[in-house]
Parts: C-alpha cells; structure tokens; sequence
C-alpha cells in the first residue's frame, strides 16, 4: 500500500475589520499559526475595512495569483451592519462548498449553542482556489481549523481538496 505524502499549501489570510490592526489582529493570528503547524506555508497576509469591494479587491487578486491555493478569510461574518463578507466572496465563487457552513457550526454548537445559527461561515471554490469565510473570534478560528485542518491535507483519505487545487495554472 502506497501513502500519499504531506502537501503543503499556499494559503493567504485576510482579516476583515474596521478596528483590527497587526497588533490587535488574535485571529488572523490563530489562523497563521494553524496552519503554519501544519506544514503550509503562509503567503499574505492582509488586514481590510469591512467593505465588500475591499473584500473582493484582495481575494481577486488571490484568486488570480497561480501560487495561492487557499485563502482564509477571518471576520464579518456576522448580523451586525457592516458585516459583509458573504456578500462580498459568494459572487467570487464558481462553485459554493455548502457543507463547509454545515459542519462549520455542528462543530460549533458544542462551544457557543444556538448562537452558531448566527455564523454566516461559508467555503467554495474559485480558479481552484478554495475560500473559507470564518467569524472573525479568535474561537471560531481555532473551530474552523479543526473543520478545514483534514480537508487541506493530501493523506486524508477518501478525499480532500489538495489535488483540486494543484490543478491551479502556474505561469
């Protein structure tokens, strides 16, 4: 029986907040440090206005840029007035990754209860790219990554995303 050897990725974080700075920034944060112990390799990483054309300005050019496999997008998410994240990313999407959302807050409810109806968390799939939008608590950063971690992974048997996105056009 052959193995399949560990992939690692390329994943970009964005962190949308009107009050965050690097500093301040705990679950974009979380998210590097995730997934730099897994063995990926962080290559951006952004913080921008909850604002849908900013938003849409930096995961485009992600979604265009052939090094990028993942982005990992941290914050608005919620109900509140500015939050704009699913607005912003579901017209990016060429196919939306429904289960993600799904397992996303089953995960969840054993943390926060009912209040997980209140995430809007969504993935899909864009030039082969994979976009996962998580609410931007340090918390649902370290749940989300238990619900992405496998998923990212070339070893995770019967499936994953890692040979979709190795499908990416390099230059």
């Amino acid at each position: 029986m052959t193995s399949t050897a560990f992939v690692a990725l390329n994943i970009a974080v964005l962190t949308v907040s009107d009050t965050r700075t690097d500093a301040t920034d705990s679950s974009g944060q979380a998210l590097i440090d995730r997934l730099t112990e897994a063995g990926h390799k962080l290559v951006q990483k952004r913080i921008v206005k909850d604002d849908i054309y900013q938003i849409r300005a930096a995961c485009s050019n992600w979604i265009a840029d052939a090094h990028v496999h993942a982005i990992l997008v941290t914050g608005g998410t919620g109900f509140s007035g500015r939050d704009s994240t699913p607005e912003a990313i579901t017209p990016l999407l060429d196919k939306e990754i429904t289960g993600f959302g799904e397992l996303f807050r089953q995960v969840s409810y054993q943390d926060i209860g009912s209040s997980t109806m209140q995430s809007r968390a969504l993935g899909g799939l864009a030039n082969y790219t994979v976009i996962f939008c998580l609410p931007g608590s340090t918390n649902a950063c370290n749940t989300g990554w238990k619900v992405l971690q496998e998923q990212l992974d070339a070893r995770h048997k019967p499936c994953n995303f890692v040979a979709l996105l190795q499908q990416k056009q390099q230059p």
